[in-house]
């Protein structure tokens, strides 16, 4: 079932899904930059690893600590799952566009995730040190933000981004690394359909177009999220109230809610 919705979906955006979308529209990306790049060029995905202490998960100790009437050893043994769980690497997929020649990193695609958003978080921090990478190594920066909650993350500051188009909810940010750098960004509503944006390659090389709103739409059917958000529910994060009620107007008339 497709989205009822001509951009993105607000549903989408809660920490039970957007993780999983994630993940669907990063592959969606690097097929659709596969069949657009020239020849001598590759779109590849990669993954981001960082470990995070604040993201503690705490087993029961009936699952994992011995059950032999010791309380002492029962304890010690939890202690050290918890410690092992703790230090679990997580990771996050990511793109890079390659010259298939030279193997060399041309430009990087990124997805900002939830994680990227969070202040005081490891994997926020991940995410800035890996920005300043791609400058400080010349490499392009394509960054997709579809998300409403938490503060700027993209590499193109908020401040040019507000002064030139005003309010937003989503943007796709573009940084060409090697010119003082230069910002390219397309901002868009709730209620706009996702753009189309030039992805940049190396000098004099014609950069590739390719189309936001496809990708999201091929990741909504083919990940089934019809069936796993409930439009009756409160979008997380809220809506205004301009919002909810264009959103429930396109539900109602989709026959989503009564």
């Amino acid at each position: 079932m497709p989205s009822p919705f001509p951009g993105m979906d607000p549903w989408l955006e809660g920490e039970e899904t957007f993780p999983n979308l994630h993940e669907r529209l990063i592959i969606s990306m690097k097929d659709a930059l596969n069949e657009a790049l020239p020849p001598g060029y590759v779109a590849t995905s990669k993954n981001r690893v960082w470990v995070d202490d604040e993201l503690r998960r705490e087993p029961d100790v009936a699952l994992f600590g011995p059950d032999n009437g010791n309380a002492a050893p029962a304890l010690a043994g939890w202690a050290v799952v918890a410690e092992r769980l703790a230090e679990e690497p997580l990771e996050e997929p990511y793109l890079e566009i390659l010259s298939a020649k030279g193997k060399r990193l041309v430009t990087a695609v990124e997805v900002i995730s939830l994680t990227n958003k969070r202040a005081g978080e490891q994997g926020r921090k991940s995410y800035s040190d890996k920005q300043e990478e791609y400058w400080l190594s010349g490499v392009n920066l394509v960054e997709v933000d579809l998300l409403r909650r938490g503060p700027h993350a993209s590499a193109t500051p908020h401040r040019r981004v507000l002064a030139r188009f005003g309010p937003f909810d989503y943007h796709v940010s573009v940084v060409l690394a090697r010119q003082r750098p230069a910002y390219h960004a397309a901002e868009f509503k709730l209620a706009d359909r996702l753009p189309a944006f030039a992805v940049p390659l190396e000098p004099g090389v014609q950069p590739v177009l390719i189309d936001l709103q496809p990708m999201l739409d091929r990741a909504y059917e083919r990940g089934r999220y019809a069936e796993l958000v409930n439009c009756c529910a409160p979008a997380d994060p809220p809506l205004s109230a301009e919002q909810q009620a264009w959103a429930e107007g396109i539900l109602r008339t989709k026959g989503l809610i009564a």
